[in-house]
């Protein structure tokens, strides 16, 4: 069986177009899954408080309590983040300096790895020092 090399050059030019469309049309699909999946739930919540609200005025004030929880817990969520991404941050600066240290000697190419490192400082700096803390009260 011949195989046909005229073919050959063509399927080196048509896999990265067909993976490339199929990878953008992933994306496409999976963003507005993700869309639809937060505007339900965005829906459903607010359907639930609106009932509980509805209920009574100690109904009310269980759902401006819910609220107020659900408020504090994505501001913890978010420094926790920001807690995880300058850790990580730090962990590639220093990662990087090992490593162009091990592969270059003579020049401090090295020091190129002070940069994620600063980052991953300054990250860390905002989240235990300058973030807003979450007030006590009631």
């Amino acid at each position: 069986m011949a195989f046909d090399s005229d073919l050959v050059p063509i399927a080196g030019i048509m896999v990265p177009i067909v993976g490339s469309i199929a990878f953008f049309s992933f994306l496409a699909v999976a963003a507005w899954a993700g869309a639809r999946r937060k505007e339900r739930e965005a829906y459903y919540t607010s359907e639930t408080l609106k009932k509980i609200a509805e209920s009574s005025a100690e109904g009310a004030s269980s759902a401006l309590q819910l609220l107020r929880e659900q408020e504090k817990n994505a501001i913890k969520r978010r420094l926790e983040g920001t807690k995880l991404g300058g850790l990580i941050t730090v962990a590639v600066g220093i990662g990087l300096i090992v490593l162009l240290r091990g592969i270059e000697h003579d020049e401090p190419v090295y020091l190129a790895g002070m940069i994620p490192l600063l980052i991953g400082v300054a990250m860390l700096a905002y989240a235990y020092m300058l973030a807003p803390k979450e007030k006590e009260k009631e």
